[in-house]
C-alpha cells in the first residue's frame, strides 16, 4: 500500500511540475530537473529518461556521477551537468591526478559521438540555477 502512494505522489508531483513549467515552452527555451538519488523508492533510470524525454525535459543536473544514470542517458539530446561529490572535493584540490581520474571516469569517458551532452561539471552543494540558462 505505501508503494502505490509512493507512486501515486511521484506522478502528482511530476504532474505539478510539468504545468508549472508548461509556459517556458513558449519562448523555445529548454525546461530542465534536479536529479538526486536519495530516495527510498527510486525509479529505474531507464523509466525516468523515458519520462523525462516524453515530457521535454531537455536537461538534467546530477548530484552525482551514478553509473546507471549517466548509462540511461548517453544517446540522448539531455543536457548534462553532473556533480562533483563533496567528500571528494579536498582529495581533488590537493591531487590533480585524483580529479584527472575522477574526470576520466565520469566525464571524459561518456563524451564520445552517440554519447552524453555533458555541459558543465561542479561541486554538489553550490551548484548554480543552469537550469534558467
Amino acid at each position: 500500500m505505501k508503494m502505490a502512494g509512493a507512486r501515486l505522489d511521484c506522478k502528482l508531483y511530476l504532474c505539478i511540475m510539468v504545468f508549472l513549467v508548461l509556459p517556458m515552452f513558449s519562448n523555445g527555451s529548454s525546461v530542465g530537473v534536479n536529479w538526486g538519488t536519495m530516495a527510498n523508492h527510486k525509479l529505474p533510470p531507464k523509466k525516468v529518461v523515458q519520462m523525462m524525454r516524453e515530457n521535454g525535459f531537455g536537461r538534467v543536473k546530477l548530484f552525482e556521477a551514478d553509473e546507471q544514470i549517466l548509462g540511461a542517458l548517453t544517446g540522448t539530446e539531455i543536457e548534462v551537468m553532473v556533480g562533483i561529490p563533496n567528500n571528494m572535493l579536498k582529495q581533488m584540490s590537493e591531487d590533480p591526478g585524483a580529479a584527472a581520474s575522477w574526470v576520466d571516469a565520469n566525464v571524459t569517458s561518456y563524451c564520445h559521438n552517440g554519447g552524453l551532452k555533458i555541459r558543465f561539471v561542479a561541486k554538489t552543494s553550490l551548484f548554480l540555477d543552469w537550469l534558467a540558462l
